[in-house]
């Protein structure tokens, strides 16, 4: 049941250093797409204040997520829940930040939509919400492993692919969502902070 990914334990640590900066030291952070679970089991550990609720849209991976919450022992890490980042129906009602990693390029476009008219919904006013993951960015060369990843994306599903930055601040900003900041990371990904206004 427990999965692991690779590229989770690459991204880590500089994300951490991110996060350590712009959430909130105490409350509830919601994570959409949570993946294998072993995001939230590291996260929450660096952060015992905030009280984290997993989710993903794929019964295997809810599986995955509760593994590695059992194995942790984390007690500020709730039981994963069903989430479809698209749909308006979501299984929490308010979050004090959120995070969303590796998410929007691996779903149809819709999904980033979701994502944003949920935030604005589930978001405290001034809550953050946090995106990482590739983007192409207007007036800035892309990196070749960036092109590579987005033909391979694509191929597999024609409704993926890797997003532009504008595109995603803009239907961010339809939800009243403004971008605070843009960090750059390893292996051509950003980080990516919106404020709820």
């Amino acid at each position: 049941m427990k999965r692991h990914a690779p590229a989770t334990e690459r991204n880590r640590e500089p994300l951490l250093a991110v996060l350590r900066e712009v959430l909130p030291s105490e409350g509830t952070l919601l994570e959409v797409a949570s993946g294998t679970g072993q995001h939230a089991a590291f996260f929450a550990r660096a952060f015992p204040g905030l009280t984290w609720q997993p989710t993903d849209g794929d019964p295997a991976a809810l599986e995955s997520i509760d593994a590695w919450r059992t194995e942790e022992g984390l007690s500020n890490v709730l039981p994963a829940r069903m989430l479809d980042a698209s749909s308006d129906r979501w299984p929490v009602a308010h979050a004090d930040a959120m995070l969303c990693v590796n998410m929007i390029h691996i779903a149809p476009w819709a999904a980033c939509q979701g994502l944003m008219r949920g935030a604005a919904r589930v978001l405290r006013p001034g809550g953050r919400l946090v995106l990482y993951g590739p983007y192409f960015v207007e007036g800035k060369e892309t990196a070749p492993s960036n092109l590579a990843f987005d033909e391979s994306l694509r191929a597999r599903d024609p409704s993926w692919g890797v997003r532009e930055l504008g595109a995603v601040t803009a239907e961010a900003a339809r939800h009243g969502l403004q971008r605070e900041r843009v960090v750059e990371m390893p292996s051509n990904n950003l980080t990516v902070v919106f404020r709820r206004e």
